[in-house]
């Protein structure tokens, strides 16, 4: 993938959520708040981070263990189905967090190179979306806590919708400016 369709993808992207919460808010929240607890959410997400990380561990170099890709498929596999009977809440949380770590190595591996002028505001939203992650990832709980104090008051929503969709304009700005 090309640094300018990375970036306008996420910048897309983001700017599409971004409205969609400025725009929907009631609808919004409804949503964003069933997604910590979401079997549906849960299922797809999962699906989408098993199936890439098994494709990335199927496709390891000998310098990268990959004389040990059957074992470490095996024992990837074998956690992920155990996760859906041993922490089995906010597992979509978890989920979401795989995918964008996931995600976050194609962004970077598309700036891998670059100029640094170029893909500096894309890397900057990778590396903090990474932080995100690991935060949610570690402790699935504080995404539904994040949720809750985002529409305690309209004016936080507005900020973090405004700060989205915004971010979002500029990064199709920059990618278009390739």
């Amino acid at each position: 993938m090309s640094l300018y369709i990375a970036t306008l993808i996420t910048g897309l992207s983001l700017a599409f959520f971004g409205a969609f919460l400025l725009l929907k808010p009631t609808i919004s929240e409804k949503a964003l708040k069933a997604f910590p607890r979401s079997q549906i959410a849960t299922y797809i997400l999962m699906a989408i981070a098993v199936s890439w990380f098994s494709l990335r561990i199927y496709n390891l170099t000998p310098s990268d263990f990959g004389e040990h890709k059957d074992l470490l498929l095996m024992l990837f596999l074998s956690i992920a189905t155990a996760s859906f009977y041993f922490v089995p809440d906010f597992l979509s949380a978890r989920a979401l967090a795989g995918c964008k770590l996931l995600l976050s190595d194609v962004l970077l591996d598309a700036a891998f190179m670059q100029a640094p002028s170029t893909r500096l505001f894309l890397v900057s939203y990778v590396y903090f979306m990474i932080l995100v992650a690991f935060v949610f990832g570690a402790s699935p709980y504080l995404l539904r806590d994040w949720i809750d104090w985002l529409f305690k008051t309209s004016g936080r929503l507005k900020l973090v919708s405004g700060a989205l969709l915004s971010y979002g304009i500029l990064l199709v700005i920059v990618a278009v400016t390739y």
